[in-house]
């Protein structure tokens, strides 16, 4: 057989790939929606920046604990197994919330609303790579990384509407999430079972075909460090921007969440716009530009004294983050063995939750000491060292 070509984006479209798409948007509905809360959680609850900085680290940290685990049981179970299952657990957190009392309840649900994730992306990503050809795996995550940032818009989005417009409980948001989940696990069940594991696809040279062979390499772990000081960059904004907003900038509550949703909206745009040009250019390269032009973005947000600007500039800096997801999904799996797919992307996002069961105590740390704007200038620094880091120390062409 000739070698295959690389579809365009409706060759693309198939039940799996919109089913994993759907899937996504779930998924990470609920990623930016407690910290958007924060401001009401705060005064509800009395809680200090230390104890916001715990609601924001538990969860992370039972993230992390489970990551490997999750990928392990991707790998030997299958990925709709492993779907499914972190289905029931977001709508088991989300039930949680829905009826939280007190610190102890909501840092449950958010617990298990991160341990979703760490089931679901494990498996989610190994079967969309699975479905496609190398040549159209780019164009296909960025399809996929779509539904993740459509759902990171609507978390945040959902509260701008049903509290900020409709007056409703924030706990009544979270329930609302119940249903849309069930419609997921219901399509999820009508998807062919697959494994992680792909027929073996011809390699040019023996460099490349010793480097499938195994998981851990120089490379690998460089891209994994790159990862984590984005995610501490992230994880301390994400902790304490809304209260800044909110208290500092005199944002009201519905608007500081529908800038976080909108930021995130971009993604359905940016994520197979940027697969597109992650398979025209390499994803090294283009992970380099979006990175870069995230970073000034996000850097002007914050130094330029402007409610105006802040919003454009985070915006972009939504935008320009989300341009570069599909390029480094498919970097993840040019690094992970296809008999080891579920494991490699656990490893993706296992800095992640690392990084952020601790980035949030630090924020804290900071916005007690020097106070909160302290900890947009730390990250903008944070930021920049994980470029340095990516551009000169991780080879993937």
């Amino acid at each position: 057989m000739g070698e295959q070509k690389s579809k365009g984006y409706f060759g693309l479209i198939n039940y799996g790939l919109l089913v994993m798409t759907f899937t996504h948007t779930m998924a990470h509905a609920f990623q930016q929606m407690h910290s958007a809360l924060y401001p009401v959680i705060k005064v509800e609850f009395s809680l200090t920046n230390q104890q916001l900085g715990l609601i924001s680290s538990i969860p992370s940290l039972a993230a992390a604990i489970l990551s490997i685990p999750a990928g392990l049981a991707t790998d030997k179970f299958g990925t709709k197994r492993m779907i499914l299952f972190s289905n029931i657990i977001a709508a088991i957190g989300a039930l949680i919330a829905g009826f939280a009392q007190d610190p102890w309840m909501f840092i449950l649900a958010v617990s298990l609303l991160y341990i979703n994730t760490t089931f679901y992306h494990p498996a989610s990503y190994s079967y969309t790579v699975f479905l496609f050809h190398p040549k159209d795996r780019s164009k296909a995550l960025g399809i996929h990384g779509a539904g993740g940032t459509l759902g990171m818009a609507l978390g945040p989005i959902s509260i701008s509407i049903l509290v900020g417009i409709l007056a409703f409980g924030w706990r009544q948001v979270y329930l609302a999430w119940v249903i849309p989940l069930s419609i997921g696990a219901i399509v999820v069940y009508f998807i062919k079972y697959s494994k992680t594991q792909e027929p073996d696809i011809k390699v040019d040279t023996e460099k490349t075909k010793k480097q499938a062979e195994k998981l851990f390499s120089t490379n690998l772990v460089m891209f994994l460090l790159f990862g984590a000081l984005r995610t501490i960059a992230g994880g301390m904004t994400s902790t304490f921007l809304s209260l800044w907003l909110v208290n500092n900038r005199g944002l009201s509550l519905a608007l500081t969440s529908l800038i976080f949703g909108v930021s995130s909206l971009m993604g359905i745009l940016a994520a197979p716009i940027g697969g597109i040009f992650a398979d025209r250019y390499g994803e090294k390269r283009w992970i380099v530009y979006t990175v870069l032009l995230s970073l000034i973005c996000f850097s002007l947000a914050f130094l330029i004294p402007s409610t105006w600007a802040f919003i454009i500039f985070y915006i972009g800096n939504g935008f320009f983050n989300t341009l570069g997801m599909a390029a480094n999904s498919a970097i993840t799996a040019k690094l992970s063995p296809s008999n080891q797919r579920g494991l490699g992307y656990a490893l993706y996002f296992l800095p992640g939750s690392v990084v952020g069961a601790f980035s949030p105590m630090i924020a804290a740390y900071i916005a007690d000491s020097f106070g909160i704007f302290s900890i947009f200038m730390t990250s903008i620094v944070v930021f920049a060292l994980s470029w340095i880091l990516f551009k000169f120390g991780v080879n993937v062409e």
